[in-house]
């Protein structure tokens, strides 16, 4: 059995390995053929050949806020459609926070909107910008595969497997406009957990445990809100602040929460039980009450700096828009209330599960994990 087992891992090695050094050259072939690809697109793609700056003003408002205004020639160069080899000189007016607009540089590849009509203006729509997304989307894939190899390659499946279930999720809660949000996904949450830990895992015992202790640690969380929220008749939840809200926006609100807190309490629920059974590993004769109780302190020492991120993520979250209100002349109350009430109310429930997943997948691994080593 070890024999089998040690040359399945061999096998994932060199076969990882020849994977990644595959991703490595078809992406940085990829990458380049994006700077060529114009003949692909149906918009009229152009190169920005020349720059030159010829105004210059600095702007003031009400509240002090000082900006610059900068007026540019930018001369560009068709690169597709029955444009091509054209050159056009287009005025671009852009500001120095640019918000509401962009600065374009020699050697950028922009969309043009060119008009039938001959005294009519052309237009740069905006930066082609596959070329960016192309070469991160391969240096995050090519990191994966060179450290992680076959974990690597089986997170981001997970990955893409949920992308495109929550996608279909979408589709179908806009279908059915909101009317089975709860169930929809409720049982979406329960299927990320299960194709997630299932693909990074496997199916082992160490992936029930901690599903197990997902689900529980997650489910706990919600039902703890849900009654609080009751009893205090949702005082102080300003779900006014979901802009652009076409459904009932409380249900909204508690599936976002439940997806958020899904993935905190997976992290850590994974962390314990992975540290558990490597203890249990290393000391077969350990019994189930030590078990718990070592459970407990990794929970301890990792609940902290988990929150922590949980907090980070959420402030990283509303920086821009918090900045945007104070400049405008609001006050911390207001901006607080209506930018950041409700991610911290997700940010506290998410606290709720991680506290809450620790006894509960410590309980579970010193329970269901084996009396001995085992292949599981």
């Amino acid at each position: 059995m070890r024999r089998v087992k040690k040359v399945k891992q061999r096998i994932q090695q060199h076969w990882g390995l020849w994977l990644t050094l595959l991703v490595i050259v078809i992406g940085l072939v990829g990458v380049g053929l994006t700077r060529v690809n114009a003949g692909l697109y149906q918009q009229t793609v152009a190169k920005v050949t020349k720059i030159q700056t010829i105004n210059h003003q600095t702007t003031t408002d009400e509240f002090n806020n000082q900006d610059a205004s900068y007026t540019q020639w930018v001369t560009v160069k068709v690169l597709n459609n029955h444009h091509q080899g054209h050159t056009y000189r287009i005025k671009n007016t852009y500001t120095k926070s640019q918000a509401m607009d962009q600065k374009y540089r020699v050697g950028n590849q922009v969309f043009l909107r060119i008009p039938s009509q001959k005294d009519a203006a052309i237009t740069i729509q905006g930066l082609k910008r596959d070329t960016t997304l192309a070469f991160v989307a391969w240096l995050m894939l090519a990191l994966l595969l060179l450290i992680m190899r076959f974990s690597g390659l089986m997170a981001l499946l997970s990955v893409t497997l949920n992308a495109v279930l929550f996608y279909a999720a979408i589709q179908i809660d806009l279908a059915t406009n909101g009317g089975h949000l709860y169930t929809l996904f409720g049982i979406l949450a329960v299927i990320f957990a299960v194709l997630t830990l299932w693909l990074v895992l496997g199916l082992t015992r160490k992936m029930l445990v901690t599903l197990g202790a997902t689900i529980v640690g997650t489910g706990l969380a919600v039902v703890i809100s849900l009654i609080v929220f009751s009893v205090t008749h949702e005082r102080g939840v300003t779900y006014e602040a979901m802009q652009y809200v076409t459904q009932v926006p409380k249900p909204l609100f508690l599936v976002e929460t439940i997806l958020g807190s899904l993935g905190a309490v997976m992290d850590e629920s994974t962390d314990i039980v992975a540290s558990l059974f490597q203890l249990q590993t290393e000391r077969p004769d350990i019994a189930p009450n030590q078990v718990f109780k070592s459970g407990l302190q990794i929970g301890h020492s990792i609940m902290g700096p988990l929150i922590n991120v949980l907090f980070l993520i959420f402030m990283a979250d509303t920086f821009s828009m918090t900045l945007l209100y104070l400049r405008n002349g609001n006050n911390w109350g207001y901006t607080f209330t209506m930018n950041m009430s409700l991610g911290m109310v997700q940010s506290l429930i998410s606290g709720i599960g991680i506290v809450l997943a620790i006894p509960v997948a410590s309980w579970l691994a010193s329970r269901l994990m084996p009396r001995e080593v085992t292949s599981a």
